[in-house]
């Protein structure tokens, strides 16, 4: 998974509460997680140790 903030539709108004900002701060080259990665993000964020993933792909 490619995590691009700059293509995210609710970059800004999302990024207070979302995992990439919380654990690696403004990522501006955007993050990749490996299915591992993603896995413990995900248990992390269902046991509310941490904010889920925010990110909204545009489809255009």
């Amino acid at each position: 998974m490619l995590i691009d903030c700059d293509s995210c539709m609710v970059r800004g108004t999302g990024c207070g509460d979302c995992v990439v900002s919380v654990l690696l701060g403004a990522a501006p080259d955007g993050v990749e997680l490996d299915p591992a990665e993603q896995d413990a993000i995900d248990v992390l964020a269902r046991t509310g140790l941490v904010p889920p993933l925010r990110l909204r792909r545009s489809t255009a």
